[in-house]
């Protein structure tokens, strides 16, 4: 055992809330190289069933219904936010004020203005933050940013991010705070946009202009019954609800270098279970990289001449790359997406214990929201809206 102990509050155990919690277990399995160790202290959930879980399967101390044990608790020293997007500025801020470190999976609020406060709270603070842009933490992912760093793609000239996913395809999946923006925020531009813009500034640096289009294509779903969930399925009849946020989001955009791009994502698109994909090209090669293949980069790069090939290489996850030997050993053996949560997990305690700034933190998660809300901006518009960093109003 190392002898940092880093005592965790978790609020909210629903799919992240437990995947965190399954990572912190693990940790000491994987990384025998840690300064740290993760301890499950305090969670809060709203459901009886995931509080006896978190105590029975996971083995926190305590759990309740109320998140205020969870800040206050003297033994937490980072509280982890896995709550409905709306709550997210209220439980960040507190903790913040209480001198805990701060993770919260992305978005960090439902609304760019929420984001901008919580991250000015958690500056005054002097606490470390952390945001759940996960696919930053990808080995393939880590690979391809290597690749670019270090030239082999030359110029960036243009760039393709999308996040296409069916979760929001079927008419009479319930009316759940996802699609409602009192509840949840934006729809896929805080979802899943978030998401394909941040590994686009991590791969091609920062976007200066955005022209925007949104749409909303299933206008109606069933209400949700009680003790129901984010993916219940009503029946032909049942009452309806007015869904108040975007279900498509698509953008141009202009990086700082002068590359172009796109972006685009959807919820309720037929055929993409869960692509988050990105295609990068330059003027000595491209790459490019899709979820649902997670264990597999495309790489194309001109040899010493300048000549491409015809056709991309599939380079395949192993061991070479960073992190992938932690879980499995040799190439071609894949890792999963918890193993992903898992490394971003790894990554932002070691921070927490060496005191020093992680990223993407909460600084990161302005950058992604004053592109969100040119965006917007644009969306009412019709036109090419600039990309300002949005400040704190005090």
């Amino acid at each position: 055992m190392s002898e940092q102990r880093i005592g965790i509050g978790v609020i909210g155990l629903g799919w992240m809330g437990q995947a965190h919690s399954r990572s912190y277990l693990r940790i000491p399995t994987l990384f025998p190289e840690r300064a740290f160790d993760p301890v499950l202290v305090s969670c809060a959930d709203s459901d009886p069933n995931r509080r006896a879980t978190a105590i029975d399967g996971f083995g926190f101390a305590q759990a309740s219904d109320d998140w205020r044990p969870v800040v206050d608790h003297p033994d937490v020293d980072v509280v982890v936010v896995t709550a409905p997007n709306m709550l997210h500025e209220e439980l960040c801020v507190a903790a913040a004020l209480a001198g805990k470190h701060v993770f919260c999976e992305k978005p960090v609020g439902g609304t760019p203005e929420q984001t901008v406060r919580v991250a000015g709270a958690v500056r005054r603070a002097g606490v470390i933050s952390g945001v759940g842009y996960n696919y930053r933490w990808v080995p393939l992912v880590l690979h391809a940013r290597e690749l670019i760093a270090a030239g082999r793609l030359g110029e960036i000239t243009n760039y393709r991010g999308r996040f296409f996913t069916m979760y929001g395809s079927d008419p009479l999946g319930v009316l759940s705070w996802r699609f409602v923006q009192d509840q949840g925020g934006y729809g896929v531009s805080s979802d899943i946009l978030s998401h394909v813009v941040d590994l686009a500034t991590v791969l091609a640096g920062p976007i200066t202009r955005v022209l925007g289009t949104s749409e909303t294509f299933i206008r109606e779903r069933p209400l949700p019954q009680p003790g129901g969930t984010h993916y219940a399925r009503g029946r032909v009849g049942d009452p309806t609800g007015v869904v108040t946020n975007e279900d498509y989001a698509g953008a141009l955009v202009v990086f700082a270098n002068g590359a172009r791009g796109t972006f685009e994502c959807s919820r309720s698109i037929i055929g993409p279970e869960s692509q988050m994909a990105f295609d990068v090209y330059g003027t000595r090669g491209a790459i490019g990289w899709n979820l649902e293949q997670l264990n597999e980069l495309q790489v194309c790069l001109t040899d010493d001449d300048g000549r491409a090939p015809r056709g991309y290489t599939t380079v395949y996850g192993g061991d070479r790359y960073p992190f992938h030997g932690h879980f499995v050993p040799g190439d071609a053996n894949g890792i999963g997406f918890e193993d992903i949560v898992t490394i971003e997990d790894f990554a932002f305690l070691t921070s927490v214990a060496k005191r020093e700034p992680f990223q993407p933190g909460l600084e990161e998660a302005v950058d992604y929201v004053s592109f969100q809300a040119a965006w917007l901006r644009s969306c009412t518009s019709g036109h090419w809206e600039d990309v300002v960093r949005l400040e704190e109003e005090m």
